[in-house]
């Protein structure tokens, strides 16, 4: 079996704008979250998946992982397949942010942990439902 080297390069604007996103900072700044996103996303092998993980990387108190199940159990719907525009995905990932706070302030889960959570609690209720991959 042939092993397949796959990465994606980033530059040092990225980095830089990486590194605005502190590891105390406690509350999102959206602004910056759009740019940041904007450019990752842009990056030829970044798609929304990736560069969420990057960002919980970065500080997983203000950004989770977006997830199929943790996206269909705390809106009711299928995480959609295809984006039409960068701008759709990051108005996605924004939102899918905002109703995830919501939900562990609501329900009393640590953000920093919810979509572990919240991913098994999708597995006990929709164990009939399909991952669509």
């Amino acid at each position: 079996m042939e092993k397949v080297n796959r990465y994606s390069s980033l530059d040092n604007e990225s980095f830089n704008l990486l590194n605005q996103i502190k590891k105390e900072d406690t509350n999102i700044n959206i602004d910056i979250t759009k740019v940041i996103l904007a450019k990752l996303l842009s990056i030829k092998g970044i798609q929304l998946a990736m560069a969420s993980t990057i960002l919980r990387f970065k500080n997983p108190n203000i950004y989770q992982i977006i997830d199929q199940r943790v996206y269909r159990f705390i809106k009711g719907e299928n995480l959609p397949i295809y984006f039409p525009n960068i701008e759709r995905q990051i108005e996605l990932y924004v939102d899918y942010l905002e109703t995830l706070k919501s939900v562990c302030i609501n329900n009393n889960i640590d953000f920093k942990i919810s979509d572990r959570i919240i991913y098994e609690l999708d597995k006990k209720h929709n164990k009939d439902e399909k991952i669509r991959y």
